[in-house]
């Protein structure tokens, strides 16, 4: 009977946490999808490993294309939580409108729709906010910037306030075309998210 029991409990044990695990969405730009890396030391393959190492089951799906802006990023959105089904959804969107001058007013929409669709579909939301240089002038840098605050704020979710931070201006980090994270930022890529990001799985 004991043993039953032993048996009886593990099982409800692994029950458990297989109904705890869930999917972790990831919808961003090359920055996510390992441009000009190989994928396997990218961010995402590292959070992924850290997941299983801290004892997370959590699946990750990226669905990151470079060179996606968040027009792109919203009209796939609503494919990908119907498929994935996510307890998550990482939206690390924004750099490729700030780098082709679009409206800050524009993305702000884009982004609250995805925001939106993704509540509706039962997911929680994590905001990887983005900075631009400073050629790109105060007054458009500064809307750019602001966009992911207003949306924290207003939705009331989760930011990194600038996913690139320590990266971003650093050239030992950054590949050759000066846009794009190195192999050795990726780390530091993850460092940036895991605080804010772990909490919610």
């Amino acid at each position: 009977m004991r043993v039953w029991f032993l048996s009886a409990g593990l099982a409800l044990m692994c029950m458990a946490q297989n109904a705890a695990a869930g999917t972790v969405l990831i919808v961003g730009d090359s920055i996510s999808a390992g441009f000009g890396l190989d994928t396997r030391v990218g961010w995402v393959s590292l959070l992924e490993q850290r997941l299983k190492r801290e004892g997370f089951d959590d699946t990750v799906f990226n669905a990151s294309i470079s060179g996606d802006t968040s027009a792109g990023g919203q009209a796939r959105l609503p494919a990908l939580l119907a498929e994935h089904k996510p307890e998550l959804v990482i939206l690390e969107l924004g750099g490729n409108d700030g780098l082709r001058g679009m409206p800050p007013t524009q993305l702000q929409q884009n982004l609250a729709s995805m925001i939106d669709s993704s509540r509706a579909s039962g997911a929680k939301v994590l905001l990887l906010g983005m900075q631009l240089p400073a050629n790109y002038g105060k007054r458009y840098t500064d809307a750019f910037a602001e966009v992911y605050s207003n949306l924290a704020t207003e939705k009331n979710i989760p930011l990194v306030p600038f996913f690139l931070d320590g990266v971003g201006g650093h050239p030992d980090l950054m590949q050759a075309d000066g846009i794009h994270p190195a192999a050795g930022a990726q780390d530091k890529l993850l460092e940036n998210v895991w605080p804010t990001l772990k909490p919610l799985l």
